[in-house]
């Protein structure tokens, strides 16, 4: 018989996976990885796991995401830039574990309760969309490895959430970025000892207009709750001198994007392909048009025919051709 090892939190989809997967014949290995020292979660897991008469083992994993995450988390928010804690989490925490794990258990594949597919084309693998379109999470895996894929099972590509949800008596399911525990992020920022501290707004001729209490409370394109004059947004942040730089929402709008620690299915293909389309923000907002792709002096340059929305510092842009993920990296320039 066949053994997964299935990355296992106990909710609506990591059970909807466990039972897929058994219903086609594996051996079903539900693995806890616990990041945060959330002992109910892990008894939650245990108690799942233990419901769906399938094997759990759990593994801490809490230093590493302290180091490879939070700490990430907060000195990006610090240098005025926008991390995507969930890109990153997955190929160096999420699925990076349970690759190791599989390997030291002799486990054959591995498999989470994400909602993408895995294509495989020219000898190569692709993170592809999955068929329920309001719960694709391919813009989240675009940083798994080659070595990751070629292991990986998709039980939830093909499910709908609202036909999973209308089978279960317990509908509940976690929402938002893991660690926060349902708090604004800059709530959690502030117990973590990031500074917050107050500094000027100013216009692009430098004016100050306002006054902000934190740069990491601001996002680039926000324009709520800044007492600032109407018509403005935030166009950039000046980490260095803690200020925000507001303008109007036209000056927000950005043909290249500079991108570096990229994560690329095949080079050729990126440097190539005349259909590639990019999503900078994975709810929201992106370009419609074509891409190219060209290499610049420390990274990537991408030209966007349909220029992009507000891009930030430190957010990813990921790369598609149709409904597959071909690549990504994180932006560290715009113009």
């Amino acid at each position: 018989m066949e053994s997964v090892l299935l990355g296992f939190s106990g909710g609506i989809d990591s059970c909807t996976s466990a039972e897929w997967l058994k219903r086609r014949g594996y051996r079903v290995v539900a693995l806890t990885i616990d990041t945060t020292h959330d002992q109910t979660l892990v008894n939650n897991a245990r108690l799942r796991a233990k419901e769906l008469d399938i094997e759990w083992i759990s593994i801490d994993q809490s230093s590493l995401f302290r180091q490879e995450i939070i700490d990430h988390l907060i000195e990006s928010y610090a240098k005025g830039e926008t991390p995507a804690p969930c890109t990153r989490c997955n190929p160096l925490i999420k699925w990076h574990t349970l690759l190791n794990v599989a390997n030291n258990h002799g486990i054959d594949y591995i498999a989470t309760g994400h909602y993408f597919r895995v294509e495989r084309h020219n000898g190569r693998y692709y993170v592809a969309k999955a068929s329920d379109p309001a719960k694709d999470q391919s813009y989240y895996l675009w940083g798994l490895s080659q070595e990751i894929l070629q292991r990986a099972i998709t039980p939830m590509s093909d499910a709908i959430k609202s036909e999973i949800k209308s089978n279960l008596k317990d509908r509940s399911e976690s929402m938002g970025i893991c660690f926060l525990s349902g708090k604004h992020y800059t709530e959690f920022l502030s117990e973590q000892g990031a500074k917050l501290t107050v500094g000027d707004v100013v216009d692009s001729s430098g004016a100050v207009v306002g006054a902000h209490n934190g740069i990491a409370r601001y996002t680039i394109g926000q324009k709520r709750g800044m007492g600032i004059p109407e018509g403005l947004r935030v166009i950039d942040i000046d980490a260095k001198h803690n200020r925000l730089i507001v303008g109007e929402n036209k000056l927000l709008y950005k043909k290249t994007l500079y991108i570096n620690e990229c994560n690329f299915v095949d080079l050729d293909e990126v440097l190539t392909a005349p259909d590639i389309t990019i999503k900078i923000r994975g709810i929201g907002r992106n370009p419609e048009g074509f891409v190219r792709v060209e290499k610049s002096s420390d990274g990537y340059k991408v030209e966007c025919d349909d220029a992009a929305w507000a891009p930030a510092k430190g957010q990813p842009v990921v790369l598609y051709r149709k409904n597959l993920v071909i690549g990504g990296g994180i932006v560290v320039g715009f113009e």
